[in-house]
């Protein structure tokens, strides 16, 4: 039997890791903490926004592994042996680099109606445009379902009619039109 979730990401970290699977109707996020694992569900036609910046704590990322091992490596160097040093600065060069390459981590907050929660979606910016067209694309086809209503041949002078018929205010704000849905999709 196929499972109608696919995983869409994975964000480990040392606490445990946070991973995001994504069906017809919901996102779901399955956060494991050492032998417990929290599963948070949002369906995707209450889904109001997915906000995923930079955090600010990449550049530390960079900066002090890099001087720490400056650092030790410079000491080496001169007061005991420079392969030691060299090796030591290589990894300090090695931690820039990769760091350079894998691009800023991220942070992301969900909001449904109703709550705001921050979960890592991804780990880093470069991965962020990729995993948010999934989702978007997910979106949009649950609110298209939604939003669409079959309407055969013999009803379409009916539902011509009850176009320009004058709607109450129940009735408007229970039909969502599609530029509301648009308006608040912030992919």
């Amino acid at each position: 039997m196929k499972s109608p979730f696919r995983k869409i990401s994975r964000v480990a970290s040392i606490a445990g890791a946070t991973k995001w699977y994504l069906s017809d109707d919901c996102l779901l996020a399955a956060k494991r903490m050492m032998y417990v694992v929290e599963y948070h569900r949002f369906f995707l036609r209450d889904l109001e926004l997915i906000m995923i910046w930079p955090s600010r704590g990449w550049l530390s990322r960079i900066i002090v592994p890099t001087l720490l091992s400056g650092a030790l490596g410079a000491f080496l160097w001169l007061w005991a042996n420079s392969t030691a040093g060299a090796i030591f600065i290589g990894i300090g060069l090695g931690w820039v680099l990769l760091e350079l390459l894998l691009g800023p981590t991220a942070k992301s907050r969900v909001r449904v109606t109703g709550i705001s929660v921050d979960f890592s979606l991804v780990k880093r910016m470069r991965r962020a445009s990729k995993v948010l067209a999934e989702i978007d694309q997910a979106v949009r086809a649950a609110r298209d379902v939604a939003v669409e209503s079959p309407v055969s041949v013999g009803d379409q002078q009916s539902a011509s009619s009850a176009v320009s018929a004058p709607m109450h205010s129940e009735t408007a704000s229970a039909v969502p039109s599609l530029a509301d849905v648009s308006q608040t999709n912030a992919f």
